[in-house]
């Protein structure tokens, strides 16, 4: 059975007090939305729908980075979860499969989760989510009759006894596509504030006589994001979630509670990670690499046995193979680093290739932009780039070719050539203390108010 994910992210987050739409806040350096898209990749949809409304237009362009062949459609005035899941009917009329209904602002829910939803739709016509609640307060209850549910009541709505229950509604529901659409042209607006509940569906589907049941998961996965602090309770959330991962899959993490990792942020075993390291995304490190501390990696791969650091940026487009040695305020920006070539202190090397077993000296940069277009460098296997070296792209300099300390690259360098590029040096006797004399009688001159 193919399937549809409808995804809800119109609302405006007005406890976020923010201008950017909430589903668009970050955790672990990926909007929320992202996280729930994720999430449900899992079931390998065949469409997926989100529901825009506040900063429509931010939340299109989010949406058309993270999966091109979603579709935004927009709900214009909120008028509750019924109306918002109703906004979708036109992008799935005529799809013939289950559709599942999703929040941008419930990152967490697994595509366990969801699968395990699907799953329980062969056996029932509505499938919603649920979990056991440590505090019930004012959520929704799920009343079961074994694998039945009977009904969502709301907390104002419900008895006593109905209040003692702790199994509460996540929101999530599971259902064939067009029966879904069918059941919420049904659902009024008879209530306190006018709004189209999506939690009626249950009561519809069992006037009808169809099965409705529940599917449960761990609370943590139902965490609702609705302010900053519980923005930050949520990346704290995952952060602790990633790290004790890795520790699981046998990376070392020296402090743990140090390392930031980003949502897809993928360290293999033996990997060591030193204190205050930060991953972006799009990180890659292979087995047995050691990446130091204090440095900060995004959009690049680590190949194994590899060091990093500490002090060194690794940014998008950098790919450094086996035994690499990137140092300390070391810079790599889209850049491939071959075998055993290192770049230990102090240097710049971006739009480059490096090749296998070369030296780069200290202090050296690839001049790569000249104000309105990016050039390449080129450097050439067991070659030696001395000291203050600029290489003035677009340059190559060949195999086993050498540099001397200070020299400006602008032109080729041939295999096994040196480039010498620099001012003659001319000593003038005495002149450094003349010079120093002179300065100091000036600065004296001034502390006691003269010209």
């Amino acid at each position: 059975m193919s399937t549809a994910l409808v995804i809800l992210a119109a609302g405006k987050g007005t406890r976020m007090n923010s201008d950017l739409p909430k589903v668009l806040h970050p955790i672990a350096q990926a909007p929320m939305l992202e996280h729930a898209m994720s999430a449900g990749r899992a079931l390998e949809p065949e469409r997926i729908v989100v529901v825009a409304g506040h900063g429509a237009e931010a939340v299109r362009a989010a949406v058309a980075d993270i999966d091109e062949s979603a579709e935004v459609v927009l709900q214009e005035e909120q008028l509750g979860t019924g109306h918002a899941v109703d906004q979708a009917r036109e992008a799935l009329a005529g799809f013939d499969g289950d559709a599942v209904v999703l929040y941008g602002d419930t990152p967490f829910v697994s595509g366990e989760t969801i699968t395990r939803m699907i799953e329980a739709r062969a056996k029932a016509d509505l499938v919603v989510l649920g979990f056991e609640a440590a505090d019930p307060g004012r959520y929704g209850r799920l009343v079961m009759d074994g694998d039945s549910l009977e009904r969502i009541v709301e907390f104002k709505d419900a008895s006593e006894t109905e209040r003692a229950i702790t199994f509460c509604n996540s929101g999530l529901m599971a259902c064939a596509s067009q029966l879904m659409f069918d059941l919420i042209a049904e659902i009024g607006n008879d209530n306190a504030a006018g709004e189209y509940y999506l939690t009626d569906l249950v009561e519809l589907a069992r006037a009808k006589g169809l099965r409705v049941t529940a599917v449960a998961c761990d609370e943590a996965e139902t965490l609702g994001i609705n302010s900053r602090a519980e923005l930050a309770q949520a990346d704290a959330l995952f952060q602790s979630r990633a790290r004790a991962e890795a520790l699981e899959n046998g990376v070392t993490l020296m402090a743990p509670e140090t390392v930031y990792f980003a949502f897809d942020t993928v360290v293999g075993r033996d990997a060591v990670i030193e204190p205050n390291v930060v991953f972006g995304p799009g990180v890659t490190v292979e087995s047995g690499a050691l990446i130091r501390a204090f440095s900060h990696l995004e959009g690049c791969h680590v190949s194994r046995g590899s060091k990093v650091g500490p002090y060194a940026r690794l940014r998008p487009g950098a790919e450094l193979a086996e035994d690499t040695h990137i140092g300390n305020f070391v810079e790599i920006k889209n850049a491939e680093i071959a075998a055993g070539a290192k770049v230990n202190h102090l240097s710049y090397v971006g739009d480059a290739s490096v090749g296998e077993a070369t030296n780069i000296g200290a202090g050296t940069i690839t001049c790569n932009y000249d104000g309105v277009m990016k050039h390449r460098t080129e450097i050439g296997a067991r070659s030696f780039i001395g000291s203050n070296t600029l290489l003035v792209a677009p340059v190559r300099v060949g195999n086993e070719a050498m540099t001397a300390s200070g020299t400006v690259v602008t032109k080729n360098v041939d295999d096994g050539d040196l480039a010498i590029s620099r001012s003659a040096q001319e000593n003038k006797p005495g002149r450094a203390r003349k010079l120093m004399d002179m300065l100091r009688a000036k600065k004296a001159r001034k502390a006691k108010g003269g010209a």
